[in-house]
């Protein structure tokens, strides 16, 4: 990548996207957090002025539990940005009970996978104008599929949060396979990491118990600056494979049955499925729209694409 580039974070308000966006602004690129806190967003650009970075940090305000706000800040996006080097995904919150949103959807399943997917394919087009773009979807690969209920992926008949959690890492490993098979892009190059357990603000709604547990993982837990450089080194060094994975500093395989392709093109045919049943949510936010370009990208794929 050059020396400056154009980065998008989503859940760039706490934690690791915060940290990543203003180690980014730091060394001259331009960057544009997504999030639902307008507070948490003022308080970045405060901080990005601080550093001399205000005229190269914005915040996009949307609710990314919602695949209509999603959609509109991608648009909104596309006024910022005429070219995205990277796409770094990192929104995800924790519920101990579950909530349903206003689209119907369940919402870790929602902001964690749904929201990583309509990115994903919503902003390849900024991609393709980069010379190395990358996505990069901070999550938990390798884990297969064994969490993945396709009669019940909202946890309706089930609910059980640690659960849902673990299905939204392994939905996530199945984004970045059916990526890499529908190949919407030449150039785009998707990486599936986990950082290891960071000391973060762990956001999220959570019983006692699991509070609990949050509580005796910061023990042990990295600071966020310790596995910056691991994130950046992908960032600046996009993998020459389409899909790659990489756990605590190791490339792992993206070949085998935790790297599932048949199952990634049923969710993939599952999730076109469940967008369609989504009304606009925004003046001039148009779902259809994020269809066509589906349509307009996806391609028969060629042998062994990984």
């Amino acid at each position: 990548m050059s020396s400056s580039r154009a980065v998008v974070i989503s859940g760039g308000t706490d934690g690791i996207g915060r940290a990543l966006a203003l180690r980014c602004l730091e060394r001259g690129d331009a960057v544009a957090i997504v999030g639902r806190d307008a507070e948490k967003g003022k308080a970045f650009l405060d901080a990005a002025a601080i550093l001399g970075a205000a005229g190269r940090a914005h915040f996009v305000l949307a609710d990314l539990s919602l695949v209509g706000e999603t959609s509109a800040a991608i648009a909104e996006i596309s006024e910022i940005f005429a070219k995205l080097d990277a796409l770094v995904l990192c929104a995800r919150y924790y519920r101990s009970t579950r909530l349903v949103t206003a689209e119907g959807f369940e919402h870790t399943f929602a902001l964690y996978y749904l929201s990583r997917f309509v990115l994903s394919y919503g902003l390849v087009d900024l991609l393709d104008a980069a010379e190395e773009p990358i996505i990069l979807n901070v999550s938990g690969p390798g884990s297969g599929t064994g969490e993945i209920r396709w009669d019940d992926l909202g946890g309706e008949r089930d609910f059980h949060a640690p659960r849902i959690l673990a299905q939204g890492g392994q939905l996530n490993d199945l984004l970045g396979i059916g990526f890499a098979v529908n190949r919407p892009s030449e150039q785009v190059r998707y990486a599936l990491l986990h950082p290891g357990v960071v000391n973060t603000s762990f956001s999220g709604e959570y019983d006692l118990e699991t509070a609990a547990h949050i509580e005796a993982l910061r023990a042990t837990a990295q600071p966020i600056d310790q596995v910056l450089p691991a994130i950046l080194a992908v960032l600046d060094h996009p993998p020459a494979e389409p899909l790659s994975a990489t756990v605590m500093g190791q490339r792992i395989s993206v070949h085998g049955p935790a790297f599932d392709e048949t199952a990634a093109r049923r969710l993939y045919a599952e999730t076109r499925t469940l967008l369609s049943r989504v009304a606009p949510a925004a003046p001039g936010v148009s779902v259809a729209r994020l269809h066509r370009v589906l349509d307009a990208h996806r391609r028969p794929p060629e042998p062994n694409p990984r």
